[in-house]
């Protein structure tokens, strides 16, 4: 008999959430001294670690205001603030996962009581209706969920990983290859900002057929196309630049200093982006982004003022290793892979992440749906 026939036969009670669980309310930290307990808010993590806890026994953290549908299962000692509830769970009734387990499935934010910035009372969570099937099958359900949300947990560990080999790789501390490091000054045949033409002059903007890129386009991505377009008496009339293809685009400006993206169309840019034509004798374009993308650390610390902009003259002072280009095209080789493997919504992890995340919700469903005692039915999932 699997776990789903199980369930079918098995009797359920339906409880209130008061009736196996105790609501407790958190505090503020900053009077604690420092220790290795972490602070959780609504949020989770707060950063924050002091020497006290508020409970060390498998708990759920249910946020009280904010982000009220972040649940969170604990079974180390933690201090919680005020923004988030802890649970002190009858182990004698539920299992504390399967506890867990359940409330993700209860949609708590449309329980919520102020709309401008949702909270959860005690008495409103006193009152959810909870399925106490036996601790045999709520420990079954607990280990098949698991599995999916394990699997799950290791494809985002995986990605990690992927990361750390893009860095290693990129890091030249073996000296394995040999290196000769130039400025971006020195590997460049061009280096160029943009220009926002008079929005209040139609003829630049009505019928534009030239791509121009923003600022907010630019997110470590290849441009294929632009959301905006500007026209021909545009370029000649406010010293735009043609950006040719297989330029590296940096964001120099605001919000989005520092990020970075590669352009396979030629286009033009605004004033805020800081376009590369690299000299193909000397840098593969993809080296570079790959370069860029890996020290963005480095190129957020340069921001200065108010609006935390990036200059010019910053960035081609920026010092980058240039092994051979054999070297490089091999590296880039490596790179394209974990980038297709990381990042492509379509194949590699994030479509792997996304069928597994959907295959668990889709048994969770299964696993959790209850009706009256002694009754199954089938899941809401269609």
């Amino acid at each position: 008999m699997n776990i789903l026939e199980e369930i079918q036969n098995c009797p359920v009670e339906w409880k209130v959430l008061k009736d196996v669980a105790i609501l407790k309310n958190g505090k503020d930290w900053k009077t604690l001294p420092s220790g290795e307990v972490p602070v959780y808010g609504s949020g989770g993590e707060m950063g924050e670690f002091v020497s006290d806890y508020s409970y060390d026994k498998p708990t759920v953290l249910i946020p009280r205001k904010g982000s009220i549908s972040n649940l969170f299962y604990i079974e180390k000692a933690f201090w919680n603030v005020d923004t988030i509830y802890y649970t002190e769970i009858d182990e004698n009734q539920i299992i504390p996962k399967y506890f867990y387990y359940y409330l993700t499935t209860v949609k708590l934010e449309e329980m919520a009581t102020n709309p401008t910035r949702p909270s959860l009372t005690q008495a409103i969570l006193d009152k959810v209706k909870i399925p106490i099937p036996p601790l045999k099958i709520q420990e079954k359900i607990v280990q098949t969920l698991d599995k999916f949300t394990d699997y799950v947990t290791e494809l985002t560990s995986r990605k990690k990983q992927y990361s750390y080999y893009r860095d290693k790789l990129l890091s030249f501390e073996d000296e394995v290859y040999q290196v000769e490091w130039k400025t971006i000054q020195d590997i460049s045949v061009k280096i160029v900002t943009g220009v926002t033409p008079k929005k209040s002059c139609e003829d630049y903007y009505l019928k534009g057929t030239i791509p121009w890129l923003r600022t907010n386009e630019v997110k470590f991505n290849t441009i294929t196309t632009t959301e905006k377009y500007v026209t021909e008496k545009a370029v000649e009339e406010t010293g735009l630049k043609w950006i040719l293809p297989n330029s590296i685009i940096i964001a120099i400006s605001g919000a989005t200093a520092g990020r970075v993206a590669m352009n396979s169309i030629p286009l033009t840019t605004n004033q805020h982006c800081c376009s590369i034509s690299v000299d193909e004798r000397i840098v593969n374009y993809k080296y570079l982004y790959y370069w860029l993308v890996n020290q963005n650390r480095q190129i957020l610390s340069l921001k200065q003022g108010a609006r935390g902009d990036i200059n010019m003259s910053m960035i081609k002072s920026l010092k980058i290793p240039v092994p051979s280009l054999e070297i490089q095209s091999r590296i880039v080789q490596v790179l394209d892979n974990f980038d297709t493997v990381c990042n492509d919504l379509n194949i590699g992890l994030p479509k792997e992440i996304e069928l597994r995340q959907k295959q668990y919700e889709y048994f969770r469903e299964k696993l959790l749906t209850f009706v009256a005692e002694g009754e199954y039915t089938e899941s809401r999932v269609e």
